[in-house]
């Protein structure tokens, strides 16, 4: 089983950036596909972007497609979410999750393991 913790959350001004982390143990998240998700307050968890298993092929939702860069350090064992021009519509709670599945997915079902979720705010 692979543990998840997500970091790097906070407050940011509009047009700011902030970089996410999703640091894996128990297993070798190079193994896993890896997909970040958000869930605004009253909202569905909603796909952000992700990674496929081994990499290095990467997804993105259209509303955050060229500020968003997902990117990997197999010796860190961790995922990280890159957020440039940030907008107060991209504030939420950012999660990340791991499949063993091959075939990439965006849809939140897909995936048996997540972190505990960090904070991002934007403000205007």
């Amino acid at each position: 089983q692979v543990q998840l913790v997500e970091s790097g959350g906070g407050l940011v001004q509009a047009g700011g950036s902030l970089r996410l982390s999703c640091a894996a143990s128990g297993r070798t998240i190079n193994n896993y596909m890896v997909g970040w998700f958000r869930q605004a307050p009253g909202q569905e968890r909603e796909f952000v972007g992700g990674i496929n298993r081994g990499g290095p092929s990467t997804y993105y939702a259209d509303s955050v497609k060229g500020r968003f860069t997902l990117s990997r350090d197999n010796v860190k064992n961790t995922v990280y979410l890159q957020m440039n021009s940030l907008k107060p519509e991209d504030t939420a709670v950012y999660y990340c999750a791991t499949s063993y599945r091959s075939i990439f997915s965006t849809e939140k079902g897909a995936y048996a393991y997540w972190g505990q979720g960090t904070q991002v705010t934007v403000s205007s």
